[in-house]
């Protein structure tokens, strides 16, 4: 009877090795050799697969080390990008206060060109405002500061925004301090 699990034409408990043309030729090439040629072949292919598994846990460690300093890179300039958006702002706001004689309205467009140029790196960063005048109070997102009754704006609405609130890829980092309408 024979196993099914054992290739055709060699025996059980006999290594196939499917590197060899054929491996019953190398059943009985291997069947020939002495026992002391047969442990000397064994404890070569031992020392073999050692290397092997040597070299692979080395490479694996290599990768897991690499890993972590790109990793680490990675968190220490999470905000390079956002930053760099920054650099702008900064400058407008330096170079108004250069302004040797500033005149109100001077004041109020530098201040307009500096709050568009954060906005739109607010933008570039998915930085975005919550500003929920109006809308149902929502305390994942908003802060109610207190409830006053108003016939205006229905129940649980928010009557006003004390300061707004922002979302950093749909992520609450700021939320809205609203006044909330209870009725009338």
């Amino acid at each position: 009877m024979t196993d099914p699990t054992t290739p055709s034409g060699s025996e059980p408990g006999a290594h196939f090795n499917a590197d060899t043309p054929s491996a019953a030729a190398s059943d009985a090439a291997h069947s020939q050799l002495s026992p002391e040629a047969q442990l000397a072949e064994a404890q070569a292919r031992a020392a073999e697969y050692m290397d092997l598994a040597l070299r692979s846990r080395a490479e694996l460690d290599n990768l897991r080390k690499r890993n972590q300093a790109e990793l680490a890179a990675a968190h220490k300039f999470a905000i390079e990008g956002f930053a760099e958006s920054l650099l702008p702002v900064r400058d407008s706001l330096e170079m108004a206060l250069k302004v040797d004689v500033p005149s109100v309205e001077n004041l109020r467009e530098g201040v307009e060109a500096t709050l568009r140029l954060l906005a739109s790196a607010f933008e570039r960063h998915k930085l975005l405002a919550i500003d929920p005048l109006g809308e149902k109070f929502d305390p994942n997102r908003h802060q109610a500061i207190s409830m006053i009754p108003s016939a205006s704006v229905p129940a649980n609405h928010v009557v006003s925004v004390l300061q707004k609130g922002f979302l950093i890829n749909d992520r609450v980092l700021r939320p809205a301090m609203v006044t909330v309408s209870s009725g009338t």
